[in-house]
């Protein structure tokens, strides 16, 4: 888990491609639960790491996204490209945490389950 001040990025490892310059990490319950809702947008570059999670919802949120749910060892478990307001992904088994990105950032990705993805300290 990240500490206050310290700016996380996601990377594909396979690609090498960085899918997030700055991952922003909610540290309560509420702010899990809260994640995205009642946003205007989620800027490009910019992501959410939500942990621990294993399913989401889209009520409140006003804009498309992608989404990856990913295990302890940041392994894809499943991926979840645009996600549109007022949908649930439910229950995923396996996952540890999923990390939601603006709509098209995972667009050119081959994801299959497994592949590695890396939260750097930036």
């Amino acid at each position: 888990m990240a500490r206050t001040g310290q700016v996380l990025r996601l990377r594909h490892v396979p690609s090498g491609r960085v899918l997030a310059e700055r991952l922003l990490v909610p540290r309560t319950f509420v702010g899990r639960g809260l994640g995205l809702m009642f946003r205007p947008a989620l800027p490009a570059g910019q992501g959410m790491w939500i942990q621990p999670c294993n399913g989401i919802h889209m009520f409140g949120v006003r804009f498309p996204l992608d989404a990856i749910f990913l295990d302890r060892a940041q392994r894809l478990v499943s991926a979840h490209p645009g996600l549109r307001p007022w949908r649930v992904v439910p229950f995923v088994a396996g996952s540890r945490s999923v990390v939601e990105l603006p709509a098209g950032s995972l667009s050119g990705l081959p994801l299959e389950r497994g592949e590695q993805f890396s939260i750097e300290h930036v």
